[in-house]
């Protein structure tokens, strides 16, 4: 459909990267469309821009439908497109992506699209443009994870060495040494030590430590 002056209509959608992180995997949430040309596919979570809400809000909206979580670290990742055609309607995507903790919440529906959590090693096949999406988001989110520590979002309140680094890795796509990294987290200042330890995954046992104030009031 084009208007009368010849130029198409164009679509405004907000696509949604949700990354989460249980303490032992790094998981992306992704839903599967029950029509549609995605059909049976799974894809990047999104919705329409609807006339009353701003960007932020939209994201907001799939967040906590999906997760029934609102107060988690979101922000703006960029815009993508129009690059293609639906319907006659030339479409543009505007990617936020939210960091969080996993905590082993229930998941729910977004207009009957299924949402499951995926190991971030083991994606399935995703749409090309939510390909592009999600890569930039990591190349985002690498470069930002020195200071402040943005990946500390996807940390439980307390968290062991041995975990921050596995998280570290997998975004990383790479294997750090143990004692360098151990190293350099605790010269940072950012990390308060704890008397208990976590003791499942080795007979010593590894310390637990919190982030400091100012950098974890944004839970």
């Amino acid at each position: 459909m084009k208007h009368p002056t010849g130029r198409s209509s164009l679509l405004v959608t907000v696509v949604h990267i949700i990354l989460g992180f249980d303490g032992q995997d790094l998981k992306l949430l992704l839903v599967k469309h029950p029509d549609g040309p995605p059909k049976n596919r799974w894809c990047l979570p999104g919705d329409r821009l609807q006339a009353s809400e701003y960007f932020d809000q939209t994201a907001a909206r799939i967040q906590q439908t999906l997760t029934g979580r609102g107060k988690v670290h979101r922000q703006q990742l960029g815009a993508f497109g129009p690059s293609g055609h639906t319907a006659g309607e030339r479409t543009a995507s505007v990617v936020f992506f939210s960091l969080m903790h996993i905590r082993g919440e229930k998941l729910f529906p977004l207009h009957n699209c299924h949402p499951q959590w995926h190991l971030f090693r083991e994606l399935p096949v995703l749409p090309a443009e939510h390909r592009s999406m999600l890569q930039e988001a990591l190349q985002y989110i690498r470069y930002h994870s020195s200071v402040p520590p943005l990946l500390f979002k996807l940390l439980p309140p307390k968290f062991t060495i041995p975990q921050l680094q596995h998280l570290y890795e997998t975004v990383h796509g790479q294997v750090f040494d143990k004692r360098n990294f151990s190293r350099k987290m605790l010269t940072t200042g950012l990390l308060v030590k704890q008397a208990d330890k976590e003791k499942l995954s080795s007979k010593r046992g590894a310390y637990y430590y919190t982030q400091r104030e100012k950098v974890s009031k944004e839970r």
